[in-house]
């Protein structure tokens, strides 16, 4: 195990990190191979992954059991469940989810790299950018992931040919650029025999870059969201009455983005009313300021009718409510997605009834185009969006607030995820529009 020291911890930044890439290219062998040789499992836990290798007849250990923890996972030989790993270097810490390939699964691709930094796309050397490749690259770029890697993999099947390698990367940077990805990183590497993973390769002498912990360990990582929009979702109404503080009414939930200061004026939305915050208390004592990530109780001057679901901002930098949302989706389901579907919205901690009132457009993932007006999006689509709420809501866009400018779409029968959205333009509409399907309650 890594002798990283509390003190050092301290001091290093954390990176959340996804990967990514189609069944067989070896993304549970590149995390074990990493966890392995940056020394950061526990001497019983490669003894399990040494006797699960060796019941299977292998004679070295499978360093991708280390994360395929599921039955299923080890019994069918692939990822299924996003797998988190935690472990530190003396220069970081590092959250990582490691995501399945199968298309099948690509939903919980769409759930690991929704809070990354980075997201690792794993190609098989052998193989090329596939379909499954352009998929990860698009959600990547849809979800505003800063920093995209591509670790082509198994180059020792491929003899370490460097025009192999070249190839592949130039492909997939033209693709990921047009996309829009912001930063492309290309390393060659074999996860199984640990080149340029951990240590440099002696074979790939003809590359001259980092290893893939290097990057991990150096790319630059921002986490200061303290002078972005100031969001708090309402989570939950704290009111005690006891006989200490029997008028205390708290609203408790955890900080999106931005900070809040004791004086300053904010607004509740929806409903538009405003107050002064007269209290913080975080962990239980008062404060005067709180920031991003931090799940505090803010207190108000005024007696505001504020219940779970709301959203406090600052007044002086209040988004505008609507109930007409365009965004760029992700359906994830496999029913389908379909024009004047009924289905619940959930943004940030509020949910309500809304109807889909057009599918203007569905990515095709070959050449980027943009299919108009298919009708309807099936499982793994990516396509565009207009839904109309019941009730108005304060969206952000997308590029300004990963968590106040997404939201989900749910069967409003079961309770099935259907789809992820990232809000990419919202509008305001004068007059409601009018279903003209049968009234069911849900015309609005």
């Amino acid at each position: 195990m890594s002798t990283t020291t509390t003190e050092e911890l301290s001091a290093t930044t954390l990176l959340r990190f996804a990967t990514a890439g189609s069944v067989d290219d070896g993304k549970s062998t590149l995390v074990g191979r990493l966890l392995h040789d940056s020394k950061s499992i526990l001497t019983d836990q490669l003894e399990a992954v040494e006797r699960a290798s060796a019941s299977r007849g292998q004679e070295a250990p499978d360093l991708a059991l280390l994360t395929d923890g599921l039955r299923a996972e080890r019994e069918q030989g692939i990822t299924i469940d996003v797998a988190y790993r935690y472990f530190a270097t003396p220069r970081r810490r590092f959250i990582l989810a490691d995501t399945p390939g199968h298309v099948q699964y690509t939903r919980n691709m769409v759930t690991g790299a929704s809070t990354a930094e980075l997201t690792v796309i794993l190609v098989d050397a052998r193989n090329g950018v596939v379909e499954q490749t352009r998929r990860h690259a698009a959600i990547a770029a849809l979800l505003r992931v800063p920093h995209v890697v591509l670790a082509v993999n198994k180059m020792d099947l491929v003899d370490y040919q460097e025009s192999v390698f070249a190839a592949i990367a130039e492909e997939f940077t033209a693709y990921a650029l047009e996309l829009g990805v912001p930063e492309i990183t290309s390393i060659p590497i074999s996860a199984l025999a640990g080149d340029n993973v951990v240590d440099p390769s002696a074979n790939m002498d003809w590359y001259g870059g980092p290893t893939f912990l290097e990057h991990l360990e150096t790319v630059p990582v921002s986490h200061d969201l303290r002078h972005c929009h100031a969001r708090l979702p309402v989570q939950y109404v704290i009111r005690p009455q006891t006989a200490e503080h029997p008028d205390y009414r708290g609203y408790a939930g955890q900080i999106a983005a931005g900070s809040f200061r004791v004086g300053e004026s904010v607004t509740v939305l929806p409903s538009g009313r405003t107050s002064k915050i007269s209290g913080i208390d975080l962990l239980g004592r008062p404060v005067d300021v709180a920031w991003t990530t931090q799940s505090v109780t803010v207190l108000l001057e005024d007696d505001i009718d504020i219940s779970r679901g709301d959203l406090l901002v600052p007044t002086k930098d209040a988004p505008a409510t609507t109930q007409d949302i365009e965004a760029t989706v992700c359906h994830v389901a496999d029913q389908p997605l379909t024009v004047n579907h009924r289905v619940l919205l959930k943004h940030g901690t509020r949910t309500v009834k809304a109807i889909v009132k057009d599918i203007p457009s569905r990515l095709t993932l070959d050449d980027l185009s943009l299919h108009p007006h298919p009708g309807q999006l099936v499982a793994n689509d990516i396509g565009r969006v207009k839904i109309r709420t019941a009730e108005p809501l304060p969206v952000d866009s997308y590029a300004d607030s990963r968590r106040t400018g997404s939201f989900i779409l749910i069967d409003p029968n079961d309770g099935t995820t259907l789809t992820a959205g990232m809000v990419g333009e919202s509008f305001a509409s004068p007059e409601p529009v009018k279903d003209e399907a049968e009234d069911d309650g849900w015309d609005f």
